[in-house]
């Protein structure tokens, strides 16, 4: 196997007739889908799609998107899947920054898209999943078209167009500061992480997964390409209410479930039935780290699964995993790396750091990516030479310095530290923003949270908490956070300014957004802000 379509078209040879993807009660067969997909990639041609060309799948979690990204497999094409929590505004960077010639999208999206489609410039092809609306408004001429119709054409031919090292897809991540950036991901890391995590989640054909995260989302593919490797079925859903996960869960037979922190603090509050709670084999979280307080809420909510605390990266797919068995030894640890990655702790001067000391991951291996599309500037800052003292280098290998911080305990386990643009600088103390946000997530009331630095003339940066609570008494949730900060915090880790939000504002990848919050922070006042003597 060595292309991303080679997954599902091994799986069709052994199990034709299994479901590949369900989606709303109905499924759809390897065999079929790997019909679909073959006609829609004779389709894209058709429309003078041709290798190298980007095309973006503006879609929710439904079949269409994942038919889409293996018929660009086939026939050479990029394909870059989009957040549909994105607005006008976002889709057009990415248009513009990708060069897309086409754009696959919703019905219901097409309000968000119209003015993006219009400023992009290079889209020329619109194709619509469940078509009701039209492009008339648009002045310069676009193709439009049903994906109905692309799947009208012959399949496609078996040529190989591509290699494992060819880019199969693009995808954009929100970093610090700036535009979202389009990390470029080639067939081969898609292959090998597929490979990887299947190895030690031990992945078989008989699994179900619910693949709720969005496939924009590198965590959220790699619920679609695990499942194809093995031959497994994936459920496509989009994360709404607690409830309704719960409620897929038990009636598709979901053994398999992954998540993001936030997702998790809901669902281990929700009431899960038997039928739910006793087929699920595994959960996995990435995305953020897990307090010790809802690791021992999932666990006893969900006694059968085993669960699987992770770490990775969009540049790196996925870089380490901790044994659920270990996670009551080693509380607060991500882990080791995956099978056939390493993973490096480098000191600012490009030395190896020692057990216990602080330091740079740096990941290696065959998840690393080629890099970001059209920025060779913010490339040659995240993509760089593997460190001199790694004997086993080949000469000029790449690795991705993910510019977290992390150390390791005397037996190589890895303990997050931070984000190095995450530090929090304040009254000349550097702070972990992660260890704020645990002792917070303590207090009975808070369901999330997040610190942040805010800038301030005397300390440097002033420490900002926003919680996302039960708004009942919010003046009394604020009492409470203090009182434990006081009691489980140095003076100058304590939080400066609390506000307790209904929500907390989020971005495509449903992860909290650390700039929209600090930028609303910076400009706007709220009933629910307490601010320190």
């Amino acid at each position: 196997m060595t292309l991303l379509h080679h997954l599902l078209d091994r799986s069709t040879r052994l199990t034709p007739g299994k479901d590949a993807v369900r989606y709303r009660g109905e499924g759809t067969s390897y065999a079929q889908l790997q019909d679909i997909s073959m006609r829609t990639a004779s389709g894209l041609q058709a429309l003078g799609v041709a290798r190298g060309d980007r095309v973006v799948i503006f879609l929710p979690n439904r079949p269409e998107a994942v038919e889409i990204a293996l018929a660009c497999s086939r026939m050479g094409a990029i394909f870059i899947p989009v957040s549909p929590m994105l607005r006008s505004r976002q889709l057009t960077h990415i248009l513009r920054d990708s060069g897309a010639t086409t754009l696959v999208l919703s019905d219901s999206l097409l309000p968000y898209a119209l003015s993006s489609i219009e400023d992009s410039g290079a889209v020329r092809n619109v194709v619509l999943v469940e078509a009701k609306q039209s492009l008339k408004q648009i002045r310069r001429e676009v193709r439009q078209l049903r994906i109905e119709e692309l799947r009208s054409y012959e399949p496609i031919g078996a040529n190989a167009v591509a290699i494992d090292r060819d880019l199969a897809a693009i995808l954009y991540t929100s970093g610090s500061t700036g535009p979202a950036k389009g990390v470029m991901i080639s067939h081969h890391n898609l292959v090998s992480g597929a490979v990887c995590v299947a190895q030690y989640l031990e992945n078989t054909s008989d699994d179900r997964l619910l693949a709720a995260l969005p496939l924009s989302f590198d965590y959220g593919l790699s619920q679609i390409t695990t499942a194809f490797h093995v031959g497994a079925c994936a459920t496509l859903t989009n994360y709404s209410m607690p409830a309704a996960i719960v409620q897929e869960a038990a009636a598709e037979k979901i053994t398999g479930l992954a998540g993001v922190p936030t997702m998790w603090a809901y669902l281990a509050a929700a009431e899960w039935p038997a039928a739910a709670r006793d087929r699920l084999r595994y959960i996995t979280n990435s995305g953020g780290a897990l307090t010790q307080t809802l690791i021992r809420s999932l666990r006893a909510r969900l006694p059968s699964a085993r669960l699987f605390c992770m770490y990775g990266l969009t540049e790196a797919f996925r870089s380490t995993y901790l044994d659920p068995d270990r996670i009551d030894e080693r509380r607060g640890s991500i882990g080791k790396a995956i099978p056939n990655q390493e993973i490096l702790l480098v000191r600012s001067d490009g030395s190896r750091c020692e057990p216990g000391e602080t330091g740079e991951l740096v990941h290696r291996g065959s998840l690393v990516a080629q890099g970001y599309w059209n920025n060779p500037e913010a490339t040659a800052r995240r993509f760089r030479s593997v460190p001199a003292w790694v004997s086993t280098a080949t000469a000029g290998e790449m690795a991705v310095w993910s510019g977290d911080l992390a150390r390791t305990d005397a037996d190589g386990y890895l303990y997050f530290v931070a984000r190095a643009d995450q530090l929090i600088k304040t009254s000349g103390y550097r702070v972990s923003s992660t260890e704020i946000e645990d002792i917070v997530s303590e207090v009975d009331g808070v369901i999330e949270n997040v610190a942040l630095g805010i800038a301030d003339e005397l300390l440097g940066q002033k420490i900002v908490v926003a919680v996302a609570g039960s708004v009942g008494d919010a003046e009394a949730l604020i009492e409470r956070i203090r009182r434990h900060c006081r009691l489980h915090l140095p003076p100058y880790m304590a939080p400066a300014d609390i506000h307790v939000l209904e929500a907390l504002p989020r971005n495509a990848n449903g992860k909290p957004d650390r700039p929209a919050l600090a930028k609303w922070i910076e400009s706007s006042r709220t009933d629910y802000v307490s601010r320190q003597a």
